[in-house]
């Protein structure tokens, strides 16, 4: 798996080019995150801080070099109670993520930087990330903070997941695995991948697991394996696929953060 560019890594800098850096009001910052945390008998604990890992480092690559984006040093561990039940699974209280995420950002403010892009590859814990947005954007109305899901892009996903993979493969299913055969091919043990969906679902109800309207649910309720979806239709074609499309997408989204400026709420625009 590729890291991150040197040119482009945050830790790599020194903190005299730091402080000399021009025009840092526009400079993108990236915090890639995800969980260790189970991922089935096929996959590694790694899963989610890989491909936030491997699509930002491919992401910043192909990235125009005009535009000023530096890689934080990953964040790994996340909220995973979700797995607490599976060997292997670390998590961090919702408590201790707003924490570790506010005393980050806060240190980059502090730097005079104001653009952070939060990106998160767990599903687990998207509503922490934009609740910290939330909250230091109130306490700095000059910082913008974009509490990103790496998923949450135009990618190939969709033309190559059947549908019933799409609406429940949502854990080291086909997408995951696919993906990281094309991230860490040696990590993926493709003998020992299952296909398993959740059941006793509601049926004909506006409730469901992941919608608009959702019940609370813990991995053990719905899978025996720790996955959900099917592993063993993953390909290593599909995850370049997705891989290439998702660092497409990325490397857009970056430009967009730089470019953007806060809205305002300004003049006589009352009708």
């Amino acid at each position: 798996m590729n890291y991150f560019p040197a040119d482009r890594y945050f830790a790599y800098l020194t903190s005299p080019a730091i402080a000399a850096m021009p025009d840092k009001q526009n400079v993108v910052i990236i915090q890639p995150m995800g969980a260790i945390e189970q991922h089935g008998a096929h996959l590694p604990l790694i899963v989610d801080a890989a491909i936030s890992i491997g699509v930002l480092a491919k992401s910043l690559e192909k990235l125009d070099t005009t535009i000023p984006a530096y890689a934080l040093p990953p964040l790994y561990y996340g909220k995973s109670n979700e797995h607490s039940t599976f060997a292997g699974t670390i998590t961090m209280r919702a408590e201790t993520m707003i924490a570790v995420l506010s005393d980050m950002a806060e240190s980059i403010y502090r730097a005079g930087f104001r653009k952070l892009a939060l990106m998160n590859s767990h599903g687990g814990q998207p509503q922490i990330l934009e609740i910290v947005a939330r909250d230091l954007h109130e306490k700095y109305p000059d910082f913008m903070i974009f509490p990103l899901f790496t998923w949450r892009v135009p990618n190939a996903a969709q033309n190559l997941l059947t549908a019933q993979e799409l609406e429940f493969g949502i854990h080291a299913g086909d997408a995951e695995t696919s993906l990281m055969l094309a991230l860490l091919p040696e990590q993926v043990q493709m003998d020992k991948a299952v296909t398993e969906y959740p059941h006793g679902l509601p049926e004909n109800s506006m409730l469901s697991m992941e919608s608009a309207n959702p019940f609370a649910w813990v991995m053990q309720d719905l899978s025996q394996s720790g996955v959900l979806g099917d592993a063993k239709a993953a390909t290593r074609e599909k995850g370049d696929q997705i891989l290439a499309s998702l660092v497409k997408s990325w490397a857009q989204l970056i430009e967009d953060i730089y470019k953007f400026e806060q809205p305002k709420a300004y003049g006589n625009h009352l009708l």
